[in-house]
């Protein structure tokens, strides 16, 4: 008679050993296998103080000093997208297009843990014109309704968290990638005048108009 390939009854001896060294590396497996999940979370968890699970994507600058223009920004998550159209603004508005705001993974989890964003936080902020208008106030008439629709892409700009490096201007860096289509591969710094100064003296948290992102806004 055999049990799971070992003889038995004659040789209960050899069953008994055979089956504890079994049951001593199944135990040993799965404790290592507990060790290595646990070393992978610490690590992944090491770049931003234990707060995120996910590896955050930070930002990166060439050697003078530019911003590189961050990778996969539509597979961040999206937070909003204000318009303040030409037609609603005496055709003179400062900023016409749909402003399709993203903020990095890794950096909104640890805001919805911790109620702050952490250093290097990246905003992106896709710029979007509208479609032509065919009404006076601007709007059109698609299937959907009248309103105001997407058009072409308009550029982009970029911001960044970093108290240190930013002390000028709020702790955040504002990067242009032009207000055109293709985006630059870099951008400059912005001075305080061009866009520190607005977010500092009226976004609600932390120089971020999070007022106008439900998502962020606690």
């Amino acid at each position: 008679m055999t049990w799971d390939g070992y003889q038995s009854l004659g040789e209960k001896g050899t069953i008994v050993e055979k089956k504890g060294m079994r049951t001593t590396l199944l135990i040993t497996g799965v404790v290592f296998g507990a060790v290595a999940v646990t070393a992978a979370f610490a690590q992944s968890a090491s770049n931003d103080g234990g707060a995120s699970t996910i590896k955050r994507q930070l930002p990166e600058y060439t050697e003078s000093g530019d911003l590189i223009l961050p990778k996969n920004f539509n597979e961040w998550v999206f937070v909003g997208s204000p318009l303040t159209p030409n037609a609603l603004n005496d055709g003179k508005a400062n900023f016409p297009e749909f402003h399709n705001v993203y903020i990095e993974p890794g950096s909104y989890e640890i805001y919805k843990k911790t109620g702050e964003f952490p250093e290097r936080t990246m905003f992106f902020k896709e710029l979007q014109l509208t479609l032509p208008a065919e009404n006076p106030d601007g709007s059109r008439t698609e299937l959907s309704g009248r309103g105001f629709f997407p058009g072409k892409l308009n550029g982009a700009d970029v911001t960044v968290k970093d108290t240190k490096r930013y002390a000028e201007t709020g702790g955040w860096g504002y990067y242009n990638f032009n207000h055109h289509e293709p985006k630059a591969a870099t951008a400059k710094l912005q001075p305080k005048s061009e866009c520190a100064f607005c977010h500092m003296a009226s976004a609600k948290k932390d120089d971020v108009w999070t007022q106008f992102y439900p998502l962020l806004d606690d």
